[in-house]
């Protein structure tokens, strides 16, 4: 470590500009790398896509359930300890939560969960589609090695954690 108190004030501006630069170019390649940018440009359309898909169930796919139970779906809820209010009774979640009152929010989670299912669903299917289109490969299919019982691909020849040929045969055929 060079003595910064007996080295000349401009000796000092140029090592500080220098570390400066170096950090800033060793940001730049990495931020500039292929991979990081298709993990943020994915990121973005991903976060996109599930507010679609979250608005398609809030919007679209829950009303008509909620007009067949004559409330609001995610407002289903059953209330676990009165809050000090200990006669009240609650028409909806936030006047329970007011109160103080416990409530098992069930009908929150199973709208959480139809999103859920919605999404993967519509996943699923764009992920077929693009297969197809495309001809490559996105959703891999796996099988358990027979031999190791881990799980590779369905297309291995040999199990990448046991070595054992995927045909059943010895190494000596495969020579």
């Amino acid at each position: 470590m060079p003595d910064v108190e007996n080295m000349p004030l401009l000796n000092r501006g140029r090592n500080a500009v220098r570390r400066v630069g170096s950090v800033w170019t060793g940001f730049r390649d990495f931020i500039l790398r292929d991979n990081v940018l298709e993990i943020a440009i994915g990121l973005i359309i991903a976060s996109s896509f599930t507010s679609v898909v979250n608005s398609l169930v809030a919007d679209i796919i829950l009303p008509p359930i909620s007009l067949l139970t004559n409330q609001n779906f995610g407002e289903n809820f059953l209330v676990l300890r009165h809050g000090q209010n200990a006669t009240a009774h609650y028409n909806t979640f936030q006047q329970a939560q007011d109160d103080g009152a416990i409530t098992w929010n069930y009908g929150n989670f199973l709208e959480k969960l139809i999103q859920f299912f919605i999404l993967g669903v519509t996943l699923y299917t764009l992920g077929q589609i693009y297969q197809l289109l495309s001809r490559d490969v996105v959703i891999k299919y796996q099988i358990k090695c027979p031999v190791c019982r881990k799980d590779i691909s369905a297309s291995a020849k040999r199990c990448p954690f046991c070595t054992s040929w995927q045909d059943g045969s010895n190494m000596s055929n495969h020579e």
